[in-house]
């Protein structure tokens, strides 16, 4: 889930808010009070989790299994990124500042946040289990560029969404006000993906309702027992996924040949790439012998060669290849640009064989 916190109680924050002043109560999923620096014991659990999953598949997604320990390891801090890595406090994701300060670092480092362990583990077995099916279905390297898609996506939606509020509704408070953290934006985007050709049922929360109404059933649940949580943040997830299976869907419907219906980003980092290996290329078509076809006499063999095209013509008997300055063919003698029912099966069956036998 996506935690957040708004205007009305213990802390004061005001080096995150610049010039506004505001008293913050910092909520769980759970609506429980952050311990930042407490660990319990939830994490052995998902490591247990994660490894009994990946021991078990013939496969193992690498794109998923890096978010979960990036993850992980920006929520634990050891030693060794402790000065690499800002505070949470430097990175909430809130419209205002972003905005004001131009502020990208909270615009794309706050989902890789978690404000507890609770809040972490729910929001990683989450992604274990969808990550693991869409890697799976679609690989690694549209997989990954489709994590990076939704969470630009569903961030700038979010943002989108709190500054609609402030200038249409004159409701500012998720605009100024709200501070979040946590994966489940994206969490809500992947979500969409995964259910988009689904026909089957979902359990949400013990609601049986059809997967691919399964966010939406989520985002009203979540909001009901966990009022605490961003709801601009899910809802800008779920509206994420919807606008990139359009974009996916325009790109494959003018798409052709092997590329169609291929993820947009995947097919631009192929392209770099391709460009990029070009000289090992050229170097190595430079010393490495080019094939030759073979030749039989003067004529080729299994090239498909058309009367006028290069001074060629193939012989319909026994498909050799001659000059175009003869008349009859030189290996069989059959007459240039006559009928296959000029001679019999047979006799062409036996005019193959002498040449190639």
């Amino acid at each position: 889930m996506r935690s957040s916190f708004s205007s009305s109680c213990h802390r004061s924050i005001s080096e995150l808010a610049g010039d506004r002043k505001l008293e913050v109560p910092i909520l769980t999923t759970i609506s429980v009070p952050i311990q930042m620096e407490g660990r319990g014991r939830m994490l052995p659990l998902l490591a247990l989790h994660a490894v009994a999953e990946y021991y078990r598949l013939p496969w193992k997604p690498p794109v998923t299994a890096g978010l979960i320990a990036a993850n992980t390891l920006v929520y634990l801090k050891p030693a060794f990124l402790r000065h690499l890595l800002p505070s949470i406090e430097e990175v909430w994701f809130n419209p205002h500042l972003i905005l004001k300060n131009k502020d990208a670092r909270r615009f794309f480092l706050s989902p890789f946040y978690h404000i507890n362990e609770s809040h972490l583990v729910y929001n990683m077995i989450s992604l274990l289990w969808k990550g693991i099916q869409l890697e799976t279905s679609m690989g690694s390297l549209e997989f990954a560029s489709m994590v990076a898609a939704l969470l630009t996506m569903s961030q700038g939606i979010t943002m989108l969404l709190a500054k609609t509020l402030v200038v249409f509704l004159d409701y500012p408070k998720p605009f100024y006000s709200e501070y979040a953290v946590g994966f489940s934006g994206v969490l809500f985007a992947m979500k969409v993906v995964l259910n988009s050709q689904s026909a089957d049922y979902a359990h949400v929360h013990g609601l049986v309702v059809p997967s691919r109404y399964a966010a939406w059933a989520e985002l009203i649940l979540i909001q009901m027992f966990a009022p605490g949580v961003s709801f601009l943040g899910h809802l800008g997830g779920i509206l994420a996924g919807m606008l990139y299976l359009k974009l996916k869907g325009e790109y494959s419907g003018s798409g052709s040949g092997s590329g169609s219906g291929s993820d947009p980003l995947v097919r631009m980092l192929r392209g770099l790439v391709g460009i990029a290996s070009w000289p090992l290329r050229a170097a190595r078509g430079l010393f490495q012998p080019r094939r030759m076809p073979r030749v039989s006499g003067r004529g080729t063999v299994g090239r498909e060669t058309r009367d006028g095209l290069s001074g060629i013509w193939r012989c319909h008997a026994c498909t050799f290849d001659n000059s175009g300055w003869l008349s009859e063919c030189e290996m069989c003698g059959t007459r240039r640009g006559g009928s296959m029912d000029e001679i019999g099966i047979q006799e062409m069956r036996m005019r193959r064989i002498q040449r190639f036998g």
